[in-house]
């Protein structure tokens, strides 16, 4: 067995003499009462009472003491770091508590001033275009007529002058409802509501049918198989082609702002005259046209963007509905509603609008409604 160590130095280390002690308690102390916040006192507690600290290395030295001066030594290093220990312990309290105390009054708040409620969510932008819609005509006194979404073929076709033969019956473009024999599908456009309101309505008539339309087309970022439309319709004496011209400017205008629309000549069988209307483009107002160095994505360098198709009222719609074409006359247009919500906000894709994802719709929206 090892016998005790008494090769060591006679000499007690410079470090562990009480004078060496105290001043490192006094270092320590002073440094402690002149931090002023928690992090300085981070830094005073590594310097002072950390492994690398005048103390801890003093009390690495009490080995190399002769073994009777050790006890005597590391009661002084011992008593020493408590010491500091327990300022630095007292002074981490006092400064806590003044920093929340300081954190309390600038994070005050007044539970008894009124605050506004931010909501969970938004309307939908097409719910909103729809309402901003049918203000414009509710403003100019027309009505807002509603149908069902499941529709007889009477009224879909028939009514409004499409014969037996016509493509748009087929399954390419109708979603029909089982049995076939029932004459049943989901409304193609929501003209059946204008038919309904002819038969049930008194004239004159002025009348705006929003709704949901479905039909057979591709699911891309143009097309959607369910979508929305809204329609309008007028049956009244001495109505010609220049009171829809009119209707449709102003209705630009209160879509748009300060936009020009152009007519072309159209075919639609319910119609007649017939027309498309486009809005000539709102980004590049027509320079694109011919400039290969400004084309225009939006309207593709045409300077123009199909917006609605619409036209007087076809006699044959008239007299399927019981009202005599010598006496009164009409128009009819319609437009897509999501379609009017991608001119407005920008929207590059058609299918953004049904995927659900809420910032999309406060976006599109310009914030919560």
């Amino acid at each position: 067995m090892a016998g005790p160590n008494d090769n060591v130095d006679p000499k007690q280390p410079a470090a562990l003499d009480a004078a060496s002690v105290e001043g490192y308690v006094a270092d320590a102390l002073a440094a402690v009462a002149a931090a002023s916040s928690t992090a300085e006192l981070k830094q005073v507690r590594f310097d002072h009472a950390g492994d690398r600290s005048p103390l801890a290395l003093a009390n690495r030295g009490i080995g190399a003491l002769p073994p009777a001066e050790r006890k005597e030594a590391g009661a002084r290093v011992g008593r020493a770091r408590g010491q500091v220990n327990q300022a630095v312990a007292a002074r981490q309290e006092e400064l806590a508590a003044g920093e929340l105390a300081q954190a309390l009054v600038a994070e005050r708040i007044d539970m008894t001033l009124p605050v506004e409620l931010t909501p969970r969510g938004g309307l939908h932008p097409i719910t909103t275009l729809i309402d901003d819609m049918c203000d414009v005509f509710l403003a100019m006194g027309w009505e807002v007529a509603e149908g069902p979404e499941l529709e007889a073929e009477w009224y879909n076709f028939d009514a409004l002058n499409l014969g037996v033969d016509h493509p748009a019956r087929g399954e390419q473009d109708t979603l029909w409802v089982e049995p076939a024999t029932a004459g049943k599908l989901l409304r193609t456009q929501t003209s059946p509501v204008q038919v309904r309101a002819m038969l049930e309505r008194d004239l004159p008539l002025y009348i705006v049918s929003p709704g949901k339309v479905f039909r057979a087309d591709e699911y891309d970022a143009t097309h959607l198989p369910v979508f929305h439309q809204l329609e309008g319709l007028v049956v009244d004496k001495g109505i010609s082609m220049a009171d829809l011209r009119g209707v449709l400017d102003h209705f630009a205008r209160a879509m748009f702002g300060d936009v020009t629309t152009r007519m072309r000549p159209h075919y639609f069988p319910f119609t007649e005259p017939s027309a498309e209307v486009d809005l000539q483009c709102f980004v590049c107002h027509g320079e694109s046209v011919g400039n290969p160095d400004r084309p225009c994505r939006t309207c593709r360098s045409e300077g123009w963007i199909e917006w609605c198709g619409c036209g007087v009222v076809n006699p044959r719609v008239l007299r399927a509905c019981g009202i005599d074409p010598e006496t009164y006359s009409g128009f009819a247009f319609g437009m897509g509603i999501d379609r009017t919500v991608m001119f407005r906000t920008g929207a590059p894709d058609l299918r953004d609008f049904v995927e659900g994802d809420v910032r999309f719709s406060l976006s599109a929206n310009g914030g919560v409604r």
